[in-house]
């Protein structure tokens, strides 16, 4: 049986870490819950992150769900800001609702040396109903 990841940044330390790398750009984001293998991660949606037809862009649920990703595997390998995405689909399911924030739920699919694998699924707040899926994959810079 194998066993759940052991964090290495708790979820106060990943957030400090995030806010001193992307200063006012993590404004938006916070995380919800995160634990060994998964997190949750909140967008708080406003008027700039909408496109016309009063809907969440596209590039904002991308943003989350890569942010969402990043802090995820943050936790595990420690203080990496060169950790950078090398891939990403992303399917665009149904519209998100306006009003309400989005939810990333991702988890780790593969952690290695080099490479990182995980999804995420996002959601309206308070919905079920699953608004994009998104893979991505995450190259790790060798230890010195």
């Amino acid at each position: 049986m194998k066993s759940e990841p052991v964090p290495t940044l708790n979820q106060q330390e990943v957030t400090a870490f995030l806010g001193e790398v992307f200063h006012e750009g993590m404004a938006d984001f916070s995380i919800d819950h995160l634990d060994g293998g998964s997190i949750d991660m909140r967008l708080r949606v406003s008027s700039h992150h909408l496109r016309p037809g009063g809907t969440v862009s596209g590039p904002a649920m991308f943003g989350l769900a890569d942010v969402a990703v990043y802090a995820l595997i943050l936790s595990q390998i420690g203080r990496v800001p060169l950790a950078v995405t090398t891939n990403c689909s992303i399917d665009f399911m149904r519209k998100p609702e306006a009003n309400c924030d989005l939810i990333a739920r991702a988890h780790l699919l593969k952690l290695g040396r080099s490479l990182a694998v995980a999804d995420a699924h996002l959601f309206s707040e308070g919905s079920d109903k699953m608004v994009a899926r998104a893979t991505l994959t995450y190259s790790i810079p060798p230890k010195r």
